[in-house]
């Protein structure tokens, strides 16, 4: 599988078998994860084998089950769009090995993390991971036009970049971002102020990244 045909099959998955990853899965996990972290300079951690995460009730709220496997990210606070960006290049990279995920910053008890924290750091996110008992189902979209803007007609590339942006999972299916096209090749990218919102814009800005292919442009 592709990072492209990851992008458009990834969909967030909630229920997981009792299936184990793979070791030689795990060994490609933990060295991405530690290119990651060198090139973020975030605290990623893969967390195998640790039920209590997602046992109690907030785990049960968000219709978690399942879920013993999970990438933690610790950072101190500020650091929410890079935890977006990082955090899904490693759930992309993940669905080309045939596994599923599923983003939470809520619903799971961040006291039953057995995180190595550093100095500054807590636990911003995690995000679980396994073999699903399906593989999710599409979420909706709001129409491009309320997500982007430009002057006079769309390039195609920007087109792309934004179909691939929508792919992208953000906190309650908000998508609470705009893209706006500047001149020919320099992209401003905004976040409301919601809840998660700039974690989100991270993520859904490697999403478009990807969508816009070989084409150079710059964030304004």
């Amino acid at each position: 599988m592709t990072i492209y045909e990851a992008m458009a099959e990834r969909h967030s998955v909630r229920k997981y078998t009792d299936r184990p990853i793979e070791e030689e899965k795990v060994l490609l996990l933990k060295t991405e994860i530690e290119a990651l972290c060198a090139e973020s300079g975030l605290n990623i951690e893969l967390i195998m084998n640790e039920p209590k995460a997602f046992s109690g009730t907030l785990a049960k709220y968000g219709h978690f089950s399942g879920c013993t496997n999970y990438f933690c990210i610790s950072a101190p606070d500020g650091k929410d769009e890079e935890i977006g960006y990082f955090g899904e290049k490693l759930v992309l990279y993940a669905q080309t090995l045939g596994l599923n995920t599923c983003w939470v910053v809520l619903t799971y008890s961040k006291r039953a993390v057995p995180a190595n924290l550093r100095e500054g750091e807590k636990v911003q996110a995690v995000i679980a991971l396994g073999y699903g008992v399906h593989c999710g189902k599409e979420h909706r979209n709001k129409p491009m036009e309320a997500l982007c803007a430009c002057e006079g007609e769309m390039p195609e590339w920007f087109g792309k970049a934004m179909e691939a942006a929508m792919t992208a999972p953000t906190a309650l299916n908000q998508q609470a971002f705009k893209f706006t096209l500047v001149g020919e090749n320099k992209v401003k990218a905004e976040a409301s102020g919601a809840r998660y919102a700039k974690m989100d814009l991270g993520i859904v800005k490697y999403h478009f990244e990807l969508g816009a292919g070989d084409v150079k442009f710059e964030w304004a």
